[in-house]
């Protein structure tokens, strides 16, 4: 019993190998005890198959097994059902495909340079009766392109809005996009995907809209593509800012105490883009009054020695092509003398905490002394009373005796 293949213009013709049956089941395979006894052998064979995922370019191995063979045919077909391999025989002119493994039990085909064309449903049949089907699905992944920014024009000036566009084609399924600053994620993007020209891949956009400051000069804004295709190795496009920005001033003076007859050098730190060059001095509003005693070296004003004349603001001012910045300095020469006595314990205050504690501790101790006296006094004047009242002698001294009694109680709750 035989069966013929179709023969498409690419196709190899081979001798058809006969259903194999064990020799203990050969018979005429026109009776129908012959045809009856090989179907109910076959009831247990099935194919098996898996989907297969591959990146475009690579190779996707086709396995189909059987656990159950007793000698039958396998054969792998493509998405347009022509015939790749029977068994151990190619059957289609593609030096792409290549057999791996063929044996009663498996029928393993690999193909390379996998292209977006190849995606789709693999047959593998097992050619019982009746002959029994698994599919496999081979899908392939488009691998997005490089992506690139768009947008940046340099330089942008402080203030500006800036948008940038990032965009990425090829991809299948669609890649995402994903924005970087300063190595902190921005989530606040647009996206828009697009399908490609040959139906099959898809072409991505970002698009991301921010205000620029001088903190952004420097700053590497970073366009990232996910895809599954890509091994978690995404691929990046990278923009460095260019920001332009009025000067910011700050004057630094060399000593915190400036003294009369000592050095004294004031640096105007400048920080802006393009860097300002060079620096303006002035005192008071105009010129530097003393050139020779004041000497300006780049941002550096250096005053050689100084004196009480030298008091007054010091102005810097710094410009550059997008504006102009300035900072103050308000110079007090101090009398060495008096800095050094402020440096030295103050004995007149110490000297004063100390009289006010002693002061007060008198004072304390003679109205304490006061309270004591006043309260003994009055206690024996009360004592005396007992006889003053009495209306002869015997009522007198029984009075007398009575307060003196209650003296001394009282001179005891007293102590």
């Amino acid at each position: 019993m035989q069966f013929l293949l179709n023969n498409p213009q690419n196709l190899i013709i081979y001798p058809q190998k006969s259903l194999a049956v064990p020799p203990s089941r050969m018979c005429r395979a026109s009776t129908s005890a012959c045809l009856s006894r090989y179907i109910s052998g076959s009831q247990g064979q099935f194919p098996l198959t898996q989907n297969v995922t591959v990146v475009e370019g690579g190779t996707a191995i086709l396995t189909c097994r059987v656990d159950q063979n007793d000698n039958t045919s396998l054969q792998w077909s493509n998405p347009a059902q022509q015939t790749l391999y029977f068994d151990d025989k190619k059957a289609l002119r593609d030096n792409r495909i290549e057999l791996v493994r063929a044996s009663w039990h498996e029928l393993s085909i690999s193909v390379s340079d996998v292209s977006l064309s190849d995606e789709g449903q693999y047959t593998c049949s097992l050619f019982t009766m009746p002959v029994k089907t698994s599919k496999a699905y081979l899908t392939v992944l488009g691998v997005p392109e490089k992506p690139q920014i768009s947008g940046f024009s340099s330089p942008v000036m402080e203030g500006d809005l800036m948008q940038l566009t990032c965009k990425t084609s090829g991809s299948k399924p669609a890649a995402d996009i994903r924005w970087f600053k300063n190595d902190k994620e921005i989530k606040d993007v647009k996206y828009l995907k697009e399908e490609d020209a040959n139906r099959k891949t898809f072409t991505v956009s970002s698009t991301l809209d921010f205000r620029v400051d001088r903190s952004d000069d420097g700053v590497a804004v970073i366009c990232r593509v996910d895809h599954e295709s890509l091994n978690a190795t995404p691929q990046v496009a990278m923009q460095v800012l260019e920001i332009h920005y009025t000067p910011s001033v700050k004057i630094i003076p060399s000593t915190p105490f400036p003294q009369e007859g000592q050095p004294l050098i004031l640096t105007c730190e400048s920080k802006g883009k393009p860097l300002p060059e060079p620096v303006l001095w002035t005192k008071d509003g105009g010129e530097l009054p003393d050139p020779d005693r004041m000497v300006v070296s780049g941002r550096e004003l250096n005053i050689l020695f100084l004196n009480k004349t030298d008091n007054g603001t010091y102005r810097c001012e710094a410009t550059n092509t997008i504006g102009q910045s300035s900072a103050e300095y308000v110079l007090i020469v101090h009398d060495p003398n008096a800095l050094a006595g402020q440096t030295g314990p103050d004995h007149a205050l110490i000297g004063g905490i100390v009289a006010v504690v002693v002061f007060v501790t008198l004072c304390s101790i003679f109205l304490l002394g006061r309270y004591l006296a006043r309260h003994k006094g009055t206690y024996l004047t009360n004592e005396a009373k007992g006889a003053e009242d009495a209306p002869d002698a015997d009522t007198a001294i029984i009075n007398a005796e009575g307060s003196q009694v209650n003296a001394e109680e009282k001179k005891e709750y007293f102590i």
